[in-house]
């Protein structure tokens, strides 16, 4: 006969044996039951993103895709007793340059002083007159339509000149007087008077570059689609001659397109009057324009070729071409994403 309650004992026995092993063992505490639980701590400060190789000449991209055709020029050709060419190795280098600038950011801008629209700078220590008497830098950069480039550390030491067209990124707030800047277009940082700096904000991404080879006498219209640049002309030129008081060369480097003009008046030596005028032109350095041939008084017509192309130096500084393929520039080649890129 079973006892009452008797298989209720039987069951509350090991009940409060196992308790009794769990909660005695030596060094458990009442939280040994619980799940374990692991914190990680995370650092709320995101990691620095890694900065990006600087490019050099042999990543760049080059594809052959013409859209202007006339008077085409190939990679290598015969001129008198000589091969020219086009140097894509050094412009590839330009671009690369060019590239490393617009991946690092910032807030571009570019020096300003069309004929010293802005002031003309003031005279630097050690100056030098050129053969066109005027004041020059040790850099060779004449004061006319420079802006004055001052030391970081002292703001009245003027140090040199900076053309106008030049490509720089501003470090510093943009509504000081003097803005501290780095070159692009050149090396080394400066400050500047802000009245010479046209400030072009943090968007910019230049993706059309015009390729003036004052060596060769020819020149090129670039454009970047997606990681390739592509060559949309090749074309002769002709670039400024050496020839004071009023002709002079076209300076080699980087500058930003700045200004258009469908006609650019152009006056006689040494005169105010006007002799006649070029057509589709972009600004992008002093008075140096990409131009058509020009057309002088009184004629009014354009003239499309001149046989002069593609031969010797032979401008007051700017850049002839073809006035279609300049026409082909002038619509392609927009202010604030192109740049002219002058090699020797």
């Amino acid at each position: 006969m079973t006892k009452p309650g008797y298989p209720y004992t039987l069951t509350l026995i090991p009940m409060f044996l196992l308790l009794l092993y769990t909660g005695c063992k030596p060094g458990d505490s009442s939280d040994s039951l619980k799940p374990e639980i692991t914190l990680e701590i995370i650092d709320s400060i995101a990691p620095e993103r890694e900065k990006r190789r600087e490019w050099t000449g042999a990543d760049i991209q080059l594809k052959k895709e013409l859209e202007y055709e006339q008077y085409t020029l190939d990679d290598e050709y015969p001129y008198q007793d000589t091969v020219r060419r086009f140097q894509w190795e050094k412009i590839k280098e330009k671009i690369a340059h060019l590239e490393n600038a617009v991946a690092d950011g910032g807030n571009w801008g570019v020096l300003s002083n069309y004929k010293n629209m802005n002031g003309e700078s003031p005279t630097i220590k050690g100056f030098v007159r050129n053969e066109y008497g005027r004041v020059s830098d040790q850099f060779g950069v004449e004061r006319y339509q420079s802006a004055p480039l001052y030391a970081v550390e002292n703001e009245e030491e003027l140090l040199r000149y900076g053309r106008d067209g030049w490509l720089v990124k501003i470090l510093d707030s943009d509504t000081t007087e003097m803005i501290r800047v780095r070159g692009v277009s050149f090396e080394g940082e400066y400050l500047v008077p802000k009245r010479y700096l046209k400030v072009w904000g943090d968007t910019i991404s230049f993706d059309k570059v015009v390729a003036v080879d004052v060596t060769n006498q020819n020149i090129a219209l670039l454009e970047k689609r997606e990681d390739v640049w592509y060559i949309l002309s090749m074309n002769p030129a002709t670039t400024g001659m050496h020839n004071p008081p009023h002709a002079q060369e076209t300076p080699t480097g980087i500058f930003a397109i700045q200004e258009k003009k469908e006609k650019m008046y152009y006056v006689r030596d040494g005169t105010s009057q006007i002799a006649g005028y070029a057509p589709y032109a972009s600004r992008f350095t002093n008075g140096a324009y990409v131009h058509g041939v020009p057309v002088q008084l009184p004629r009014k017509s354009i003239i499309e070729y001149s046989p002069s192309l593609g031969t010797t130096p032979r401008s007051h500084m700017c850049v002839r071409n073809a006035s279609s393929h300049s026409k082909f520039i002038y619509d392609r080649a927009t202010v604030k994403e192109s740049v002219v890129v002058v090699i020797d």
